[in-house]
């Protein structure tokens, strides 16, 4: 009875990790051993960097709204305070495009956000 192989499966299998590091540098696009550990540290920091965007996202539209508001001599905390005081449901994405795309329309919620300051 001959034995049993495997090799059909086995060469699909390394065949789709090495097309996954084309690209890569030097015997890590080549060689299956060093394809292997370079696909799972690129997955791992992948994984790791879709959590981490959503943080630079944030702190992005912060720093945005922050120099907008600067502009309009108020700093980002007050006006953030002032913003939820107003009942105002818009988030800092909102916030950050608003102040980037229509800045008279950011100048007046800055405007009423001062008034409830006061």
């Amino acid at each position: 009875m001959p034995r049993v192989v495997n090799a059909v499966a086995t060469k699909k299998r390394r065949k789709r990790l090495l097309k996954r590091a084309q690209g890569y540098f030097g015997n890590k696009s080549r060689l299956f051993r060093y394809a292997r550990e370079e696909v799972r540290r690129a997955d791992a920091f992948a994984y790791r960097d879709r959590k981490r965007k959503k943080t630079l996202m944030r702190e992005l539209w912060i720093i945005r709204i922050n120099a907008a508001c600067r502009t309009f001599g108020i700093p980002y905390c007050r006006f953030i305070a002032a913003v939820k005081k107003l009942g105002v449901n818009l988030d800092r994405r909102a916030l950050s495009e608003l102040a980037i795309g229509d800045p008279d329309a950011f100048g007046m919620i800055v405007e009423r956000a001062k008034a409830v300051l006061i």
